[in-house]
């Protein structure tokens, strides 16, 4: 469909259901703020996936416009730019600076994959290790822009094979898309998602029980992702051959040294980043916030004395678009729930359907709403307070049923546009990558495949884990 005609349909949709909701006499079960809400709502998410203009952009006219038509406060407003789940991300992008400019990414980068002499090695040596980096970068477009320089130096080194350099630029984006799950700041959909589940139902998930519960998803995820990418992109005759990766080969695309004696910059990073992962698991035994110990790390990575980074340096790497656009759909859902229009949404959605259908559907919906939706954050803000009133409704707990809505969004490999590292890693100059074919190729088989171990998870594992498949 061409911009034009999704424009049109979407302004269509949109103002068909303003002037529905102007009329009082329709849903007389809808106070004057619900009417109000839906009708932001709806021309907010309309905009989202018919027009071109920024997501942020429209986000900050939503919440204006609940602000002056006295839906929500300018106190609700402003105050979600002051949320713990914010200062958390603006501190994890300046420790995320630190551990860039000190190079500790090459090396960790040579040390893995350097070990690797087989095919299947290699790739799951490179699942394993972009798995880590969900703990050191936030937003998965950062750590595609850190992945990029090792994806050249292994194109490089295999550019006899170019199979192999096709399976791996399309195995980066999709093992970072689907391993960002790991953590609370693997993006910020996730933390959309905790606020959302804060305000509605006064469930709170901090870092160590979201680690818990997506970590173990995140491995088996990428692992199993990594072997569909691997068997729909290359032969038999591809995977036999033996590989062989040099620290020299990874260091030419490197500007700082991948091997030899560690600097102090780079131990000190090391320790710093080690030190508040550790803090931030193990948040139970000392109940200091994650967002508390992640602005201690911040200022001592930008520290004159200790750091890496200088703090301005640091700040310029803060996607504060993507904060101004996370505060806005923060006040959008408080609207949403406060204002009883995601209730009555849900109100007609049939009352008697179990807890595996629901939870079914919700899988379903969340993995193809990258069709529509290009953002991620924009999914979560759209389908999250929705999930979460229908849950309360069918039974079902809130905390699993908004976590594998989230989960199942991370799915966004269908299209080159659907996801910025997957758009990333599709036009590397020089470097034969994938086509939309071997994304669709791929996308048929792991489609389905993300979507089943969400709900194995969500019926089977996290239970065992404290979070109940109902209330």
């Amino acid at each position: 469909m061409t911009l034009n005609l999704r424009l049109a349909a979407a302004l269509c949709a949109a103002l068909s259901l303003c002037a529905l909701l102007a009329v009082p006499a329709n849903f007389p079960a809808l106070g004057g703020d619900a009417r109000l809400t839906l009708a932001v709502f709806a021309l907010a998410t309309c905009a989202w996936i018919g027009t071109p203009i920024d997501d942020t952009y429209i986000a900050l006219g939503a919440g204006l416009a609940l602000t002056a038509t006295g839906v929500i406060s300018s106190d609700t407003l402003f105050g979600t730019l002051g949320d713990a789940t914010v200062w958390l991300l603006i501190c994890a992008f300046v420790l995320a600076a630190a551990v860039a400019r000190t190079g500790l990414a090459g090396r960790a980068a040579a040390f893995l994959v350097g070990g690797a002499r087989t095919v299947r090695q290699l790739t799951h040596l490179t699942t394993a290790a972009l798995v880590v980096t969900a703990f050191a970068v936030p937003a998965t477009s950062g750590r595609a822009a850190l992945a990029l320089p090792v994806f050249l130096a292994l194109a490089k080194a295999l550019a006899d094979r170019k199979r192999l350099v096709v399976m791996l630029a399309l195995l980066f984006p999709t093992v970072i898309l689907l391993s960002a799950v790991a953590t609370l700041i693997g993006a910020g959909a996730h933390l959309i998602t905790v606020s959302v589940l804060w305000e509605a139902t006064g469930d709170r998930i901090g870092f160590t029980q979201w680690l818990l519960l997506g970590l173990p998803l995140a491995v088996t995820s990428s692992h199993l992702a990594a072997e569909a990418v691997l068997l729909t992109t290359t032969r038999r005759a591809d995977r036999e051959g033996p590989v062989h990766i040099t620290a020299e080969e990874i260091q030419r695309h490197s500007d700082r040294p991948v091997t030899g004696p560690w600097r102090q910059a780079e131990k000190r990073c090391a320790l710093l980043l080690a030190t508040v992962v550790a803090l931030w698991c193990s948040e139970p035994l000392h109940h200091v916030s994650p967002a508390v110990v992640a602005l201690i790390g911040a200022v001592v990575a930008s520290s004159p004395a200790l750091g890496t980074v200088g703090l301005k340096d640091a700040l310029k790497t803060v996607p504060w678009s993507l904060l101004l656009f996370m505060a806005a759909t923060m006040a959008m859902g408080v609207a949403l729930a406060d204002s009883g229009a995601a209730r009555w949404l849900v109100s007609g959605l049939p009352g008697h359907v179990g807890p595996a259908v629901f939870l079914g559907v919700v899988v379903a919906v969340s993995t193809a709403a990258h069709l529509v939706l290009q953002s991620r954050s924009a999914r979560s803000s759209v389908l999250v307070p929705l999930v979460v009133a229908a849950a309360v409704g069918a039974g079902v707990n809130p905390v699993t049923a908004a976590l594998a809505s989230t989960a199942a969004a991370g799915f966004c490999h269908t299209l080159p546009a659907s996801a910025k590292p997957v758009t990333l890693f599709s036009d590397v100059p020089g470097v034969p990558t994938y086509t939309p074919r071997d994304l669709l190729r791929l996308s048929a088989v792991l489609a389905p495949l993300t979507a089943a171990l969400v709900l194995f998870f969500a019926a089977a594992v996290w239970p065992l884990l404290g979070v109940p498949v109902t209330r």
